[in-house]
């Protein structure tokens, strides 16, 4: 199958009404500061020049972090999920779960490396986290990558997952985990992957916040072979990737 960084899906953007409100803000200082500039020329220039230096730097600033969040949200993302999902090494015999699936990122790639097994997604849909993002999203592009017959599709919280103890070979996620507000809530849903993976499944879990915080929690829970990676510069802004094993 096909491997290539660029999927035929349309993953959106993610913290849509982040990059709006930069978007807005950028312009609104670049046009202020060019305003106040203008109105001070003839009174007081010197002011007016460092409102409108002020106004171009904080816009462009705002500008440039919106740019580089839609360019992570349309490659960067893209190219760094195979990187994740190849560095499992899968037989393609697995069930794997991606938790906070959104519209399929994490999962979708790896159904293309299954032959007989099974790509599970399970998210609550909050399209404040992703632009688009639905259950709807998450199988057309299943389907326009050519994986929906090894794709499944859940409604669930990632703190009680609809799973029995023990029956997932490999939990990944993306962005994801950070969205739940309270660190106990987060701590939960570690815990929540932890039961429903098999002795010696596996997960990469891959966050810009509390990837510490991960780490820590499997390591609680007996783990011993759990890592942290360093920043990862392919998303902005930067991530973090926690790998591990969980104990046989």
């Amino acid at each position: 199958m096909q491997r290539s960084s660029f999927a035929n899906g349309d993953y959106g953007i993610d913290a849509p009404l982040v990059v709006r409100n930069l978007f807005l803000a950028g312009t609104a200082a670049i046009v202020a500061g060019i305003v106040l500039n203008h109105l001070l020329a003839s009174t007081r220039p010197a002011v007016g020049i460092g409102l409108l230096v002020w106004g171009l730097l904080a816009g462009a600033s705002m500008l440039l972090t919106a740019a580089l969040m839609v360019w992570s949200s349309r490659i960067g993302k893209l190219r760094l999920r195979e990187k994740l999902i190849d560095s499992l090494d899968l037989r393609g015999t697995e069930t794997i779960l991606d938790v906070g699936c959104g519209r399929g990122l994490l999962l979708n790639a790896a159904a293309r490396r299954l032959t007989t097994g099974k790509a599970i997604g399970v998210d609550l849909w909050q399209s404040a986290d992703q632009s688009g993002n639905s259950p709807e999203a998450a199988l057309a592009n299943a389907r326009a990558e050519g994986v929906a017959g090894f794709v499944e599709i859940k409604t669930g919280d990632m703190r009680e997952l609809p799973f029995e103890d023990g029956t997932i070979d490999v939990v990944v996620s993306s962005l994801a985990i950070h969205n739940i507000p309270d660190e106990e809530g987060r701590l939960k849903a570690i815990r929540e992957i932890v039961r429903v993976l098999k002795p010696g499944g596996r997960v990469a879990l891959l966050d810009f916040q509390h990837t510490g915080e991960y780490a820590r929690a499997l390591r609680a829970s007996g783990w011993q072979a759990v890592k942290l990676s360093g920043l990862r510069f392919q998303m902005f802004p930067p991530v973090r990737i926690v790998t591990g094993e969980k104990p046989l």
